[in-house]
């Protein structure tokens, strides 16, 4: 399997390149940069072309598929035009920046035939899978409420040009601040561990403390406070930020009919369950990645494998359609101060 890698920052350069590299299955064939320098320093780097344009790319029958890695505004149009040219896709969140768009990929992937995965990498991580097994397996009876959190201090100190002009603060790159970076994160992983949809969410996002290079605050938020009803009538809370300035946060708490359940709460111990009658059970299992400690994210291995045996992935587009509903209510909701309804399969 041949791909090639479209935007060439950071998210490509830690993950993307890395792990297919890891992968027996794969070969880079190539890469496309705004910057072509970037482009052709990664070609020469770890093998494969320097595509002078995307068209090119997209015309050269070598190549399977593709990483699109650029920038929120450019994911649907990049990534459609791949799946028009035969390619499958795996798109990095969000997956778009308005509902419509993301609707279009989802039928475009499904017209061409092919696989189109989106980079929710949280459904991967082992505590997360093993959470889900034991919430079926009622280890903490029914969950009746949760509250999970992504904050840390801001994409600035990451991003492959950081500082304050950042395109992660630049409205018409980005779209979307911390709920769009980290809220789809975490509303995709509540849906995943609990079986069951977003339909409702009352919510604040804001803009807060971030300040771009000429000392305003930035033009996307950079902090999201939502309290989400799901389909089975749990209640909950979510909270993406970018000013946890002390300390990265990424923990998952679910409080149910038997005992608590905390997950990524405890840099020890992946999960903790706290029974009714206060029995500690702890599981060491691993620790989630954060910007500063990257692990292999087993999203790259998951695309490779649905792309060569011919399947669905784990992640599949449409699959991630009602997470994007409840991002673009949360802000709807926010905007008109009220709480708003998660229509699947129509607008919000």
């Amino acid at each position: 399997m041949r791909v090639g890698v479209i935007g060439c920052g950071k998210i490509a350069q830690v993950r993307h390149i890395p792990e297919y590299c890891a992968n027996e299955s794969v070969e880079i064939g190539g890469y496309f940069d705004f910057n072509a320098e970037r482009a052709k320093e990664l070609s020469e780097k770890f093998g494969g072309k320097a595509y002078q344009s995307v068209e090119e790319m997209f015309a050269d029958q070598a190549i399977d598929a593709v990483s699109v890695c650029v920038a929120n505004h450019a994911h649907a149009e990049t990534t459609i035009k791949a799946l028009r040219a035969g390619k499958h896709v795996l798109c990095e969140k969000p997956m778009a920046v308005t509902l419509e768009d993301c609707i279009q990929m989802v039928e475009e992937a499904e017209k061409a035939g092919k696989v189109l995965m989106i980079g929710q990498n949280q459904r991967f991580a082992k505590a997360h899978r093993k959470a889900k097994e034991l919430i079926k397996e009622g280890a903490i009876g029914n969950v009746i409420t949760f509250k999970t959190n992504f904050g840390h201090g801001g994409p600035e100190t990451w991003s492959i040009d950081p500082g304050a002009n950042s395109w992660f603060f630049d409205r018409k790159k980005a779209a979307m601040g911390a709920m769009a970076d980290l809220g789809i994160h975490k509303t995709d992983l509540i849906q995943f561990l609990l079986d069951s949809r977003v339909v409702e969410t009352t919510a604040k996002v804001v803009t807060l403390d971030k300040k771009d290079a000429a000392g305003s605050l930035i033009g996307v938020d950079d902090n999201a406070v939502c309290i989400y009803r799901l389909e089975n009538g749990v209640l909950g809370t979510m909270t993406a930020s970018w000013t946890y300035y002390g300390e990265e946060d990424n923990s998952t708490i679910l409080y149910g009919s038997k005992g608590i359940m905390k997950i990524y709460d405890n840099p020890d111990y992946a999960i903790t369950i706290i029974t009714k009658e206060g029995e500690r059970i702890l599981y060491d299992i691993d620790q989630i990645q954060t910007n500063d400690k990257q692990t292999k994210s087993g999203v790259i291995d998951e695309f490779v494998g649905a792309v060569l045996e011919n399947r669905k992935s784990l992640v599949e587009g449409s699959d991630v359609l009602n997470a994007m509903r409840a991002v673009f209510a949360s802000l709807a909701s926010s905007e008109k101060g009220m709480t708003v309804t998660v229509v699947p399969g129509g607008e919000v």
